[in-house]
């Protein structure tokens, strides 16, 4: 039957604030991040639904794990509403309740920040993906910048108890790599373009294979 995470307050926060296209970008890196996916695609931490919109039609199923009772919630009605065949279902990204190999694309935005294992995750991302499948990914991670980054240490334990246990510097590239993933092509930015002292401005995105 999968797993819950029930964290109201932060789902709550997380559907009125985060969970909504704010005209400042998002939209077009979340289209950026699902362009050309096809087949059967799994989505971990759906959240509220806000990338059901941007799949594109040569995606045959969704499959979308939310282990946030609220949020959950919210994403079934956002099902509903998607162009493409759509199911909801709860887990954890270490515990994502599909078949060994069964899937051809995965998507992540704004998880591997906060799972509580990250090598735990992406190797359940591993062993639902098929051979040659493609993990894509839209997370924020470790500044390139020494200063940046020790900034972004400073705040991470406020900011994790705050943000529903979200960390401002993991080098989650690099567990990417570490997992067996073979980059196929990733870019790094800022996000928003003009943030200053935001501690989850440093952003990738890009596209990983499961070998």
């Amino acid at each position: 039957m999968g797993q819950e995470i029930d964290n109201p307050l932060f789902a709550r926060f997380f559907h009125r604030f985060c969970g909504r296209d704010r005209g400042i970008g998002e939209r077009e890196l979340r289209r950026e991040l699902l362009a050309g996916a096809r087949g059967r695609v799994i989505e971990v931490g759906a959240g509220n639904g806000i990338n059901f919109e941007h799949y594109p039609p040569s995606v045959s199923e969704l499959v979308a794990i939310e282990p946030e009772p609220y949020l959950r919630a919210r994403a079934e009605k956002a099902a509903q509403r998607a162009q493409v065949p759509t199911r909801v279902m709860k887990g954890t990204a270490a515990a994502l309740g599909l078949e060994t190999h069964s899937v051809d694309v995965l998507v992540v935005c704004g998880v591997l920040c906060s799972v509580p294992d990250q090598a735990a995750a992406l190797a359940e991302f591993r062993r639902v993906l098929r051979v040659g499948g493609e993990l894509r990914f839209y997370e924020h991670v470790r500044s390139r910048r020494s200063g940046f980054a020790r900034w972004q240490r400073l705040v991470d334990g406020l900011w994790s108890r705050v943000m529903g246990g979200c960390h401002t510097d993991r080098n989650t590239l690099a567990a990417i790599t570490d997992a067996g993933f073979a980059i196929e092509r990733c870019r790094g930015f800022g996000f928003p373009p003009h943030a200053i002292c935001y501690p989850v401005t440093p952003r990738i995105l890009g596209v990983a294979r499961a070998d």
